[in-house]
C-alpha cells in the first residue's frame, strides 16, 4: 500500500497535476471577475448590444517627423564614400535616400544639398533643418551634411553619417563640430 502511494504521488509530480500556484488562481479570477461585470451591465441594457469601445486616436506624424525616423532607421551603418544602403552610407547618402523615401528630392552631394532651401540662422533652426559642415581644413568647400532630429535646452542634434562611426547622432555643441560649422538651410 505504501509503495502504490509513493508511485500515485510520483506519477501526479511527474504529470503536472498538482496544485496550480497562486499567481495563476489570481490571474484567472480577475479575469472572470471583468467578464461577468461585462455580462451583467449588457444584461442591464434593453437591447443588449455591446458597449462601444473607446479606440486611441492615432496621431499622424508630420513628414519631418516621417523623414527623421527613417534616418534613424539607418543608425549603426558603417560609413562608405557614395554609399547609399544599409551595407554601407555617407552624409549626403543618408539624405538623399531619407528624403527620397518620403517624394522630397534632394541633389546627391553635400555641397549641391547645400545651395537648396532657404537658409536659417541657428538660433531658427527646427527639426528637419539640415546643417553643413566644412570639416576638411584645408579646403573651403562644404564636404558634409547632417539632418536636425532634435533641439533641447539650446541643444541642437542632428544625425548624419561620420567617417570614424557610421550613421549617428552628434550635438552641435561638440568642440569639433561646432567649429567645423557653416550654415544651416530649411528644406521643408
Amino acid at each position: 500500500m505504501r509503495k502504490l502511494s509513493y508511485f500515485f504521488l510520483l506519477l501526479c509530480i511527474a504529470c503536472g497535476t498538482g496544485k496550480k500556484s497562486k499567481t495563476s488562481q489570481k490571474d484567472r479570477t480577475v479575469s472572470v471577475a471583468a467578464a461577468d461585470k461585462k455580462r451583467k451591465d449588457m444584461g442591464n441594457r434593453p437591447d443588449r448590444t455591446p458597449v462601444p469601445l473607446k479606440r486611441p486616436v492615432l496621431k499622424h506624424l508630420s513628414k519631418t517627423d516621417e523623414i527623421i525616423n527613417t534616418a534613424l532607421t539607418f543608425s549603426g551603418v558603417r560609413y562608405k564614400f557614395g554609399g547609399t544602403t544599409k551595407k554601407g552610407m555617407d552624409c549626403s547618402g543618408l539624405l538623399y535616400v531619407s528624403f527620397a523615401e518620403h517624394d522630397v528630392k534632394l541633389p546627391r552631394t553635400s555641397i549641391h544639398m547645400a545651395e537648396e532651401g532657404k537658409k536659417v540662422r541657428i538660433k531658427e533652426v527646427v527639426k528637419g533643418d539640415l546643417l553643413f559642415f566644412k570639416t576638411n581644413r584645408r579646403s573651403k568647400r562644404i564636404n558634409h551634411v547632417g539632418m536636425v532630429v532634435s533641439i533641447d535646452n539650446d541643444e541642437i542634434k542632428f544625425i548624419h553619417a561620420s567617417s570614424s562611426r557610421g550613421v549617428t547622432i552628434s550635438s552641435l555643441r561638440d568642440g569639433f563640430w561646432n567649429s567645423a560649422f557653416v550654415k544651416a538651410t530649411r528644406i521643408l
